[in-house]
């Protein structure tokens, strides 16, 4: 439980957590080398740790459910927030490489858990590489989603391959979604959007969502609106771009 008497971090009124004590860098090089714990394997991830109340002990966690949204980069988990409410059921984790960012979302969420017993169980974060670390977390066609909102532009052509969406990571993000999942992608620059969405068009384990299919996706509606880039831009006024793709299987 959070202890927010006297603790300057903590709005008194809400129990959360106030951002500008957790201000960081917009991003940070996902090349360099970070010191965090990584499990060996997805078998070694303890959900006890993330899921407490559905997972009250480390030797249990092969016999329950697994998580199947990851939010790539999730920032201060406004898009997590929102989806941990629209699929209660579901388990999900974001991943954040900037420490403070990962240690505002855990009270976040901490503190939305007391203010509403029995919510917002479902929703985790935890601070790692994702573009490394990615096979050490799920298995083979463990997650069902996983969302790349507003990601590091690196627009210099040398910075390119620290960009989250490439065709290289493209076959690792294939192997642990399922048949089917469906990965999110939105931006507000306009040639990172063309990027990502020539990345996916020339893989041959997706396909786009047809116009019906976006429409009819109540996730779609978040992607602009849920996290605080997004209603940055939406703020000043500025255009974004969406791409979404699922994931198939390659025609023999």
């Amino acid at each position: 439980m959070l202890q927010n008497k006297g603790n300057p971090t903590i709005n008194k009124s809400t129990g959360l957590p106030r951002k500008r004590f957790y201000r960081a860098r917009a991003h940070s090089n996902p090349l360099s080398d970070s010191h965090f714990p990584v499990p060996l394997s997805p078998s070694h991830v303890d959900y006890s740790q993330h899921y407490p109340q559905l997972f009250p002990a480390a030797d249990q966690t092969g016999t329950y459910k697994k998580i199947q949204f990851a939010d790539i980069g999730c920032g201060f988990g406004g898009l997590l927030i929102s989806l941990s409410t629209l699929f209660p059921e579901t388990l999900m984790i974001g991943m954040e490489l900037r420490d403070k960012v990962t240690e505002y979302v855990k009270e976040r969420i901490l503190g939305l858990r007391v203010a509403n017993p029995g919510r917002y169980q479902n929703v985790s974060v935890v601070r790692t590489n994702s573009m490394k670390y990615i096979p050490n977390y799920f298995e083979k066609g463990q997650l069902s989603k996983m969302f790349f909102l507003f990601p590091d532009p690196h627009f210099k052509e040398k910075n390119h391959r620290r960009r989250v969406i490439s065709p290289q990571l493209l076959d690792e993000y294939a192997y642990v979604l399922q048949v089917g999942g469906i990965i999110y992608t939105i931006t507000d620059v306009e040639e990172l959007g063309e990027w990502m969405k020539s990345c996916l068009q020339n893989h041959l384990m997706f396909e786009p969502l047809s116009q019906k299919e976006l429409e009819a996706d109540p996730v779609v509606k978040l992607l602009s609106t849920a996290t605080e880039e997004g209603q940055k831009v939406a703020r000043n006024g500025g255009q974004t771009f969406q791409v979404v793709y699922r994931r198939i299987t390659p025609a023999s």
